[in-house]
């Protein structure tokens, strides 16, 4: 990804003309069966994952009350975001204990700067396999979640590895405004919708299919997670 050239947060109907109808429904399944994976087996995972960024604070304080809520957790993962943002703050143990973070054994920062999604998505792949977690939920804003699922998965297939991903949205309302951009949720899903069809063609967030045999592999190898959770 291009940090030079980020596509626009916020798009208006008319630039998603050139997409056909295929496409838009390809999105809506890959949402859809994200989605409703059940949130339920995030409390049986090994890590949390957070992707922060726009200046969400309660992307943070949503995984930190999951955090400290479950000691069965073993890591804690948060992804850095990009300095060039308005809204930006260095993610510290310090502010994350302003936030209330207690318990910081197994708590793991991105050091460098992640000025897109990919770099956040390449660190967690190399904390995963460093540290042998065997199994995740990403915590990340709803308007968000889809896009940086198909990032994550896509990172780990390039590496030739699988491990079930929980999707945990953040509990926020979707009128509630955007720190850095004062959109709401409504106003940003064209666009991410827009940069998941673009990004699909890059090579940048996995496939349908790729999603489809990732699905089938988690709910073959992986259904009591899913099931008794």
């Amino acid at each position: 990804m291009n940090p030079h050239q980020p596509a626009p947060r916020v798009v208006a109907e008319e630039d998603l003309a050139a997409f056909t109808a295929g496409q838009f429904l390809e999105v809506t399944k890959a949402l859809t069966v994200i989605l409703t994976l059940p949130q339920s087996a995030a409390d049986h995972v090994d890590a949390l994952v957070v992707a922060t960024g726009q200046g969400e604070e309660w992307r943070l304080t949503h995984a930190i009350r999951n955090w400290e809520a479950n000691p069965a957790l073993r890591h804690l993962l948060v992804a850095n975001g990009n300095p060039a943002e308005e809204t930006y703050i260095e993610i510290t143990l310090d502010y994350l204990r302003s936030l209330g973070l207690r318990r910081t054994n197994g708590v793991h920062l991105q050091a460098e700067p992640a000025p897109n999604t990919g770099l956040q998505a390449a660190w967690i792949v190399n904390q995963v396999q460093a540290r042998g977690i065997t199994s995740l939920a990403l915590v990340v804003s709803p308007y968000h979640l889809t896009r940086v699922y198909l990032t994550v998965l896509k990172a780990f297939t390039r590496a030739g590895s699988r491990l079930p991903m929980i999707p945990l949205p953040v509990a926020v309302c979707p009128d509630t405004p955007v720190p850095e951009t004062g959109a709401t949720a409504y106003d940003l899903v064209p666009g991410e919708i827009k940069r998941i069809l673009n990004y699909m063609d890059k090579g940048w967030v996995a496939t349908p299919e790729e999603v489809r045999q990732y699905l089938q592999w988690l709910w073959s190898h992986h259904k009591d997670l899913l099931v008794t959770s």
